[in-house]
């Protein structure tokens, strides 16, 4: 019952039997609940940890009650969301300084880098690195729902990499779960011991292989215009915690989404961001993989919501709400 609130089984069984039976010490509660009194004496301290119970020297450890402590758990979780909002920002913020200093590739940037010129080279790169990797491949796809035949030709690949043992993880955008053939391509791809999942929004096209060599785009807008191999430690330690720090907030594919606190989709607290940012709606779309009119509608929706005359007030007043920490409008 008081799983999403961070308590497992026996924690709740714990904190409930304390509250029914307030006079019972430790022993009495391994009794009534046939555990170890080290059981029971590990979940107290898990429970003082979550604020549920209280010690005195007159009455010994007490459950805090339900209205009360229920509010401390759900203070908690507002706060450690805050703070992965703030872990997801600072690493988008690190990729897009990272892009930036490659805006200018060229050939001579040194043996860490690599410069690919065209569509073609980047299709024959991807191939090689593909072919020869041995542990992980690590994709962020931000580029919406792919045709049914690019899905189909990739089949090939992908089943000979999970066939060999090969770790595939890919993160998509949330608006991929509108598209059966992607959906479907998903399921296929868990059935062979794949794993997908999905976010509002990535920084950019990126394709990791056994943490030693990245490929990305020089232009995040263009990704098929030109692209740079990356093999420098430095440079592929910041992009793999790029992409476990957004593979840990992402939801499984075939999960159902989750409206927060305030009631908002993981779409709309994006739009919310990058409103406050002012961006266009050609550029919210792009971000979010979706259409121009539904990245207007979502945004329309948003002010609406707020009573907001313009796109900036709708996110500064998202923040004074208490809809977005303050860190994610930066």
């Amino acid at each position: 019952m008081l799983a999403s609130l961070g308590l497992d089984t026996l924690t709740e069984e714990v904190y409930l039997t304390m509250l029914s039976h307030p006079s019972q010490g430790v022993a009495e509660i391994a009794g009534l609940l046939n555990r170890t009194e080290e059981d029971v004496r590990a979940e107290l301290d898990r429970l003082h940890e979550l604020s549920l119970v209280r010690s005195s020297a007159q009455d010994g450890l007490r459950a805090i009650a339900p209205e009360l402590g229920m509010e401390a758990l759900l203070a908690q979780q507002q706060a450690d969301l805050a703070a992965q909002q703030q872990r997801v920002e600072a690493s988008r913020a690190a990729a897009a300084q990272l892009i930036a200093q490659f805006a200018d590739a060229r050939p001579a940037w040194g043996p860490h880098v690599e410069h690919l010129e065209n569509l073609e080279q980047i299709r024959e790169k991807l191939v090689v690195l593909t072919r020869r990797v041995r542990h992980e491949v690590m994709t962020f796809a931000p580029n919406g729902a792919h045709t049914p035949e690019s899905l189909e030709s990739a089949k090939p690949l992908d089943a000979e990499l999970l066939g060999r043992g090969v770790r595939m993880r890919t993160v998509y955008l949330d608006s991929v779960r509108n598209s059966p053939h992607t959906v479907a391509y998903a399921e296929w791809l868990a059935e062979r011991g794949g794993s997908v999942r999905t976010v509002p929004s990535l920084p950019v096209r990126m394709v990791i292989v056994d943490r030693e060599t990245a490929v990305i785009p020089v232009r995040a807008e263009d990704a098929r215009q030109a692209a740079v191999v990356l093999t420098g430690q430095g440079t592929l330690t910041a992009l793999c915690a790029l992409f476990e720090s957004a593979w840990s907030s992402a939801v499984e594919l075939g999960a159902v989404q989750k409206r927060d606190e305030s009631g908002l989709s993981p779409q709309e607290r994006e739009v919310l961001v990058f409103l406050y940012q002012g961006m266009t709606d050609d550029a919210i779309a792009k971000r979010l993989g979706v259409s121009p009119r539904t990245a207007r509608r979502v945004a329309n929706d948003m002010m609406e919501r707020l009573g907001a005359r313009s796109r900036f007030q709708a996110g500064a007043l998202a923040v004074q709400h208490g809809w977005l920490p303050a860190v994610a409008a930066v």
